[in-house]
């Protein structure tokens, strides 16, 4: 079953930051429950903000002028979700602020990589006759992901209870090539 993210956007004032009669904007983004603020960079006067709105009163030049900045953020940060989501990442309020800062230099967790980590990790505490087994398992994963998903990497929130059955099966299943014990005397 898939889920829906629940996503919003919203602009608030800081009332208790004041700078020069001026309140600084921040962005809210939420996402499924989730909140993160970060600041604009943009003031305004309190008495020109409209907080039903979370945009200037439309009275004045200046405030349209930050309207249309607001609304610029606003795209941007929805083109970042819809970009992460087409990137299959986990949506979360600080992966769509660090994509709208440029700042999601991360890659995205998958179970290659987790594998891969773990091994890197276990030759400095294992014996190496213990850490081939995990060697094997690393190339029968791939195996697997190959054949039943035609891929060559899974995401890390994609692998559920069915993966691992499905996995087990397959390893029951599987026929190794090496050659028995018995017909090796």
């Amino acid at each position: 079953m898939k889920t829906v993210n629940t996503f919003g956007i919203q602009f608030i004032i800081r009332g208790d930051k004041l700078k020069n009669g001026k309140a600084p904007i921040y962005a809210r983004i939420t996402v499924k429950g989730e909140i993160i603020h970060f600041a604009l960079k943009q003031w305004i006067d309190p008495e020109q903000w409209d907080p039903q709105r979370g945009a200037g009163k439309r009275n004045k030049e200046a405030n349209r002028k930050i309207n249309d900045g607001l609304e610029q953020v606003r795209m941007a940060l929805g083109n970042c979700y819809q970009q992460l989501q087409l990137k299959g990442r986990l949506i979360t309020p600080n992966a769509i602020k660090d994509a709208f800062f440029g700042t999601d230099n991360e890659e995205p967790n998958t179970l290659s990589r987790l594998v891969e980590y773990h091994n890197e990790q276990a030759k400095y505490e294992l014996e190496q006759s213990t850490l081939k087994h995990y060697f094997v398992t690393q190339r029968y994963l791939t195996k697997f992901i190959e054949n039943k998903y035609r891929k060559k990497n899974l995401l890390l929130h994609e692998i559920n209870y069915k993966f691992v059955a499905d996995f087990e099966t397959f390893l029951r299943a599987h026929k190794t090539c090496r050659p028995s014990k018995a017909a090796a005397k």
